[in-house]
Formats: C-alpha cells, structure tokens, sequence
C-alpha cells in the first residue's frame, strides 16, 4: 500500500476543502461530533495475519475545514504499539446512513515481540466504511497500512483489518 492511502486522504481533503470550506476560511475551525472510537482486528506482516491488535482513538470536538483532528493508540498481542496523531475526514452518503472516513496519522512504533518496521515514527492511514446508527454510534470496517514512508531503507510496512465501533461523547 505504500502511501496509497495517505495520497488518497491528501487528494480527497484538499478537494473537498476548495470546493466547500474556502469560502469561510480553508481551514477554519468549526465544532464537531467528538467520539471515542475502540476497534479489534488482525495485523498482516508480508501478506501473512501475524497477530491480533486493539486500537483506541480519541477524535476531537472540532474541525480545521475537512479534517478533524484525533489521536489513537494501538497494541498488539506480540507487545507492539503505537501512538499518534492526525486527522481525519469523513463524508456521510445514503442519506446520512452510511459513512466513509479516511485517516492519516504520523506516530510512534514501539516494537515488541512483532515486526521490525525499520524505524519509530511510523505513518498510519487508510480508510473505514460504515454505517451511522440512529443514536450516533457509527460500526465501521477499517483497513490501514503502517510504515516509515521510506525514511530509512527498512520499510516494510504492516496492514490492520479492524472492525470498529465510535461512540460519541456528549
């Protein structure tokens, strides 16, 4: 995936902050759902599920135009984790039903017992598809990819498939 996702999230963001935040200021702050995001999935090494991880995140109470900001934390069964920072956005469709979110987030890896990733600041993006309940708790499927975007020669990067649940905080 390298970087697929992280362009992805820069093309979409700056897209949509031309075409509908500019006119207020591109980057604006302007107040947001804030929510507390808990996901379980499974780790992929070199093509191979190599583990299990539990993901928490923490998305804030406001937006700078498209992109709010969060901060999450993840550790796996092998004793890896990894915290960091960035931010997201996320564009409701099917009437309000249903959600896609992309997320990129520069952090820190604390190896464990797990994969070498070449380097500590490692670069977290990718995107979840969804469904909004009614009460504003959003269920999300989550696919990412991890890696140093070749700050050193070692990269090679690790993927998550998590299922994921956002409660929001009022």
């Amino acid at each position: 995936m390298n970087g697929t996702f992280a362009i992805l999230f820069a093309i979409v963001g700056l897209t949509d902050m031309n075409m509908n935040y500019c006119d207020t200021g591109c980057l604006a702050r302007t107040p947001e759902q804030e929510r507390f995001t808990i996901a379980a999935g499974r780790t992929q090494f070199q093509g191979d599920f190599i583990g299990e991880e539990v993901y928490v995140r923490y998305d804030m109470d406001h937006k700078m135009g498209p992109f709010q900001n969060a901060i999450g934390l993840s550790v796996t069964d092998t004793g890896d984790a990894w915290l960091g920072f960035g931010q997201l956005w996320t564009k409701d469709f099917a009437r309000g039903r249903a959600y896609v979110q992309l997320h990129a987030m520069p952090g820190i890896y604390v190896q464990g017992d797990g994969p070498d990733l070449g380097f500590p600041i490692e670069f977290r993006s990718g995107v979840e598809l969804g469904y909004n309940l009614r009460n504003g708790v959003r269920i999300g499927l989550s696919y990412d990819h991890r890696s140093n975007a070749d700050i050193k020669a070692l990269n090679p990067g690790m993927e998550t498939v998590q299922l994921r649940v956002s409660i929001p905080l009022d």
